[in-house]
Order: C-alpha cells, then sequence, then structure tokens
C-alpha cells in the first residue's frame, strides 16, 4: 500500500512537471500575442519596428523548426534562450501600442525581408569567435544570423544597421 505523502508527493511533482514542461511554466497562462510583445520588448529595445519585426521573424522560424517548440510561448519561453525574466518582468506601458500592433503584424504573417531562414541574434556589439555564423541583417541592437557549416558563411562580421525596411 502507497502511503498518503507518497500520493501526495507524486501529485506535486506531476504538476510541477506540468507547468515546467518546455522551458518555463510562466508561458502557460500567456498567449502567443502576450509572448510574442515580451520578446520584442525585452529584446529589441523599442528603439525601432525593423528591430522588433526581425526579433519576431527570428521567433516564428523557431516555431517553425523541428529543433525548437512549436508555439510561440515554448520557444520564448526556452531556458536560456532569449532575455532573463523575458516571461515574467515588468513591461513599461508606454511603448505598448507600437510593440503590439508589430507583434500582432508578425503572428498574422510578416517577416523581415532579411532575416530568411535565420534563428539566431545576439547584441549588435558583441562579437563572437565561431566561424558558423553567417550574419543577414543588423537592426535594433541586434545582429541576426544564420548558423551555417564554415565554408557555407560568406558574411562571418555583423553588417552596419539599416532600419526603416519594415516601417508603417
Amino acid at each position: 500500500m502507497i502511503s498518503r505523502t507518497k500520493v501526495q508527493v507524486a501529485i506535486a511533482l506531476a504538476a510541477t512537471m506540468a507547468l515546467t514542461a518546455c522551458g518555463g511554466g510562466a508561458f502557460r497562462r500567456q498567449s502567443a500575442l502576450s509572448c510574442m510583445e515580451r520578446a520584442m520588448y525585452f529584446e529589441s529595445n523599442r528603439s525601432s519596428r525593423d528591430g522588433m519585426i526581425a526579433v519576431g521573424s527570428v521567433v516564428m522560424n523557431r516555431v517553425a523548426s523541428a529543433k525548437y517548440p512549436n508555439t510561440v510561448c515554448g520557444v520564448v519561453g526556452q531556458k536560456n534562450q532569449f532575455a532573463p525574466g523575458v516571461l515574467s518582468r515588468k513591461m513599461n506601458s508606454r511603448s505598448a501600442p507600437m510593440i503590439r500592433e508589430a507583434a500582432i503584424s508578425v503572428l498574422r504573417g510578416e517577416r523581415h525581408p532579411y532575416i530568411a531562414q535565420a534563428q539566431f541574434f545576439h547584441t549588435a556589439t558583441y562579437r563572437a569567435n565561431y566561424n558558423n555564423m553567417h550574419y543577414v541583417l543588423t537592426t535594433g541592437g541586434n545582429a541576426f544570423y544564420e548558423r551555417r557549416r564554415p565554408e557555407m558563411v560568406t558574411r562571418p562580421t555583423p553588417m552596419p544597421a539599416i532600419e526603416g525596411i519594415t516601417g508603417r
């Protein structure tokens, strides 16, 4: 016979696992729109629509890839992939209308035309020493890149920043 305490522990463990699956429990309580807004807010520095659309495009490229979770919140909530606290930190409401418009637009299918299949980005000023980073765009304070075999990399350094491509 199983003791009552063991059953309670098993139930608590199962509940914890269900809430934290796919990179953290916070995303289970949020909509795709909310998760996209949060990724854009915390990753694009809210500096430009281009930067926000580029971040959203990377999120959607990951959603479409078998290597990542198949939901926006699953991708954004993956551990060590986006800004710490992306799904739980407080957002300033002043930029909310601009972020919401960009997030809705990406969820409806808009993509940054230069992102292509890129699934990665880092702060534009960061310099990595990897030889598999093929840069496709620098905008919104970030450098966006595809991972490629070293012999397939033709742009190994971040490009000059551009803005205004996706402006509305």
